[in-house]
């Protein structure tokens, strides 16, 4: 997987395309270029313990693929650039790795998806010419052993692939890709398989966007539109968020990790889809499962993990997406800064604004209910100020998070008065079951971005899309 640079966005994602319907699904991305790392036994052990069913893995690793025989676990394998060569020049070469990689541990190790080659545009060699060479070698030897339905064939993408990504209704691929994006996606359709691409309101459409991973998503989706490939689905294939980095870093924390993911797994499990795609069942790969020491770059690329490598929980994360999770607000985020409704909007600004904080917003807004501490004095300001602060305290307390469609305004002036107290930073919240993907605290502009997402710093993330 290529580098992520230091720059504005501190998550990041890979969108998978798919040509069938199910339930959303959520995943972990396996990496192993770290030092102690537990034995493959071991970490299929740990992911069934975290009742974990998907796992995304970059090779295919002969002792990790029988670590999860007979398990239940759906794995997603990879052919590696550096094999796309040997892959797309000869046929044998393919059924010769398919006879001694794949086979002898197929079915009792579920595998589902091959991904071949990876963000093939952030390689420092040019292997674009390869890779639909490569899939289409790798679908023939599948189809010969009678596979060629059962497993899913794909490769991933950066957000490089695209030219323009914001309004997500403008999304387009770079035309300097066509000479290998367009046979991709006839291949794509052709063997219903997705598109993998690597990690605010739409003024063309009017769709409201409230975090960046459903932008990016949605810039792919119209992408897709503009060259006529409509029935191509997304799947996740990488995104999450480092929980430690260097001192810039500062929006590298446990809490920003563990908040990003969990309301991530939510919307997910809720099958909340998109602005432009209500509803839509959309799949996802947590990056990663552990911390990766040997990685190069800056300090927040070895931390990402969930798990360290002696498999303590770095931070806690439902799985289900049912269940409550008690994140601390906090660490490196700003304190002594509250977000209150502005007296300069109009009303239909602030009452929208409460709507969707007490709403999708996930805000408990129970405080200003008759009867209860906030609720006087009964205006709308007063009302829509508690809530606008509680959204922005549990979602980073950054500018994003007090936007409001420029309803809201940050203070250094604590609002609470009598008995209603507003939310500060460092008040422990118990999350709900939330369908929104608010961004974690200190996701300023100048973190952890890439190039390619700066144009939606709302939500940090890197993409990757795949067709199934």
């Amino acid at each position: 997987m290529a580098r992520r640079h230091a720059a504005a966005v501190s998550a990041f994602l890979f969108l998978l395309l798919v040509g069938h319907c199910h339930g959303g699904k959520t995943g972990i991305c396996y990496g192993r270029n770290a030092d102690d790392l537990p034995g493959p036994d071991k970490v299929a052990q740990l992911i069934r313990q975290q009742s974990i069913k998907y796992v995304r893995i970059y090779d295919t690793n002969i002792d990790v693929i029988k670590a999860f025989a007979n398990t239940s676990v759906e794995l997603m394998v990879g052919v590696p650039n550096a094999d796309l060569l040997a892959f797309s020049q000869y046929q044998s070469n393919v059924d010769t790795w398919l006879k001694n990689s794949i086979l002898p541990y197929y079915p009792a190790t579920i595998i589902t998806y091959i991904t071949v080659g990876a963000e093939i545009t952030e390689s420092p060699i040019n292997v674009s010419a390869l890779v639909v060479p490569a899939m289409r070698n790798v679908h023939a030897a599948l189809k010969k052993v009678g596979l060629h339905k059962k497993i899913t064939i794909s490769s991933t993408h950066s957000l490089g692939v695209l030219s323009r990504s914001f309004p997500p209704s403008a999304g387009a691929f770079n035309s300097s890709y066509a000479h290998f994006l367009k046979p991709m996606l006839e291949f794509l359709v052709e063997n219903q398989a997705p598109f993998m691409s690597e990690g605010v309101i739409d003024p063309n459409t009017g769709l409201v966007y409230t975090n960046m991973f459903d932008a990016q998503v949605d810039s792919i989706f119209f992408a897709l539109m503009a060259l006529n490939f409509k029935t191509l689905k997304i799947m996740i294939t990488e995104t999450g968020w480092p929980h430690k980095g260097a001192a810039k870093e500062t929006g590298a924390t446990p809490d920003n990790a563990q908040t990003y993911n969990t309301n991530l797994i939510r919307h997910v499990v809720n099958d909340s889809g998109t602005p432009a795609k209500p509803g839509e069942e959309i799949d996802v790969y947590i990056f990663s499962l552990f911390n990766e020491n040997r990685k190069p770059g800056i300090e927040s690329e070895r931390n990402w993990g969930l798990f360290s490598p002696d498999q303590s929980s770095i931070y806690s994360i439902d799985w289900t997406g049912r269940g409550n999770v008690d994140i601390m607000t906090g660490g490196n985020r700003s304190n002594g800064t509250w977000c209150v409704a502005s007296t300069n909007v109009s009303e239909t600004a602030l009452q929208n604004g409460l709507n969707w904080a007490c709403g999708p917003g996930n805000v408990d807004c129970s405080a200003i209910q008759p009867s209860q501490p906030c609720y006087q004095p009964d205006t709308l300001v007063s009302h829509a100020s508690y809530a606008f602060n509680s959204y922005y305290q549990q979602n980073g307390a950054t500018d994003v998070a007090c936007g409001f469609g420029g309803a809201g305004m940050r203070t250094t002036k604590d609002p609470s008065y009598d008995t209603c107290v507003y939310m500060a930073a460092g008040s422990k919240i118990s999350t709900k079951n939330s369908t929104a993907t608010p961004a974690p605290s200190g996701s300023s502009s100048s973190l952890f971005a890439q190039s390619r997402t700066l144009l939606l710093p709302v939500l940090p993330i890197v993409i990757a899309v795949g067709f199934l």
